[in-house]
């Protein structure tokens, strides 16, 4: 459970979709562009810095971001619900099942092995049938009413399922919304391992029950400070944009950020929901002004983000060399919860890493002379 990368402010819901700026991360490798962005962070004075101009008071009117006041939640602690999902997820995800030997019918979250094949118009076809497949229920790999079909039933039964693909369905368009039927045998039946001293001695890095729930209850409570301390970053962070004044925009750096927006929209519509931005567009109806104009919004937001980043540091006479800003990405790893930098690399290109330790510099420049006060709960 890791901090998320992401640009805090980039407005990933603007053409009407939500985005949870980096839900779990994927684990992407980086490309040669990305390999190429981490050989040019510097600039022309060798500085990494948010944006590269010559002069920032020409940008932004910066606002007052000392001794700032922000009210927050009571930081979380981890309760015993908590920690049993956690627990239960780990086991479920994390490690390989047991085979259940009593007789007794498929659960939720148990992996059966199956043979299956489809008929659609009475037919089987292509691509429709396996033999020894095993699937965990409540994984969602299969088709709607699949997984949730062979609950309640045991090992040797066979089961018929019908079914109906979705509509549309991506995989293979000629099945959108057809009706299909499935008969599936279930040939063995396999559940989450139960946790005990024996199986954690043999299966993990601890010895006993209590030291596994012990050690995941720090780290859960670990990620719980990080997520905390992010919103506190967040939100006073949010009112020094509030106090400031943005001026004018670059106009070579809102075309990249524009560029930018639209490269994550896209690949957060195609990891989302299967299709491209420009698909999603056309579907939607959406018009070419108002793409261009929420594109605009977006990048505006974006850039925002930087230059009043850059004009803090500025402001404090901060500056980071290359091997400064090594050591200062260094120690963002560690906050972030990754066990190095070659880790955090594999889930987020050199621009975004920059631009997310930057920001963390501004904002611990922001917070030292912060007051953060706990919201209280009255009874009615």
């Amino acid at each position: 459970m890791k901090k998320k990368l992401a640009i805090l402010f980039l407005a990933l819901g603007i053409l009407g979709m939500a985005a949870g700026c980096g839900k779990d991360k994927e684990d992407s490798k980086k490309t040669e562009d990305n390999k190429q962005a981490e050989e040019s962070l510097t600039n022309a004075d060798g500085l990494v810095v948010a944006v590269d101009v010559e002069n920032i008071e020409d940008y932004v009117k910066l606002g007052e971001y000392k001794n700032l006041e922000v009210t927050e939640q009571p930081k979380p602690e981890v309760t015993e619900e908590v920690l049993e999902n956690n627990i239960h997820y780990l086991l479920v995800n994390n490690y390989k099942p047991v085979e259940v030997t009593e007789d007794r019918a498929v659960q939720q979250d148990d992996t059966v092995n199956i043979d299956y094949t489809g008929y659609m118009d009475g037919k089987e076809f292509e691509g429709g049938a396996d033999t020894g497949a095993d699937l965990r229920i409540g994984s969602g790999s299969f088709i709607d009413g699949f997984e949730d079909g062979l609950i309640g039933h045991k090992k040797g039964e066979e089961v018929t399922l019908d079914l109906t693909f979705p509509d549309p369905y991506k995989p293979n368009p000629d099945f959108s919304g057809k009706a299909v039927q499935f008969k599936v045998k279930i040939n063995k039946i396999s559940a989450p391992p139960a946790l005990t001293d024996e199986w954690v001695a043999a299966n993990t890095e601890f010895k006993t029950v209590e030291e596994f729930r012990n050690a995941q209850k720090e780290a859960i409570q670990v990620s719980l400070d990080s997520d905390y301390d992010t919103q506190v970053k967040s939100d006073l962070f949010g009112l020094v944009v509030e106090n400031s004044e943005i001026t004018k925009y670059p106009e070579d750096l809102m075309a990249d950020a524009k560029v930018k927006v639209r490269e994550q929209l896209d690949m957060m519509y195609q990891a989302q929901v299967g299709i491209t931005l420009d698909d999603y567009i056309e579907q939607q109806g959406i018009t070419e002004e108002e793409t261009e104009k929420a594109l605009e919004e977006s990048a505006q937001q974006y850039l925002t983000q930087n230059l009043v980043v850059q004009a803090i540091l500025d402001k404090e006479g901060v500056e980071f060399t290359e091997k400064e800003y090594e050591k200062e990405k260094e120690e963002y790893a560690k906050s972030a919860g990754f066990p190095d930098v070659a880790t955090m690399e594999s889930y987020a290109d050199a621009k975004t890493i920059k631009e997310n330790v930057l920001w963390e510099a501004a904002c611990d420049i922001i917070q030292s002379t912060a007051t953060i006060k706990e919201e209280t709960s009255t009874e009615e």
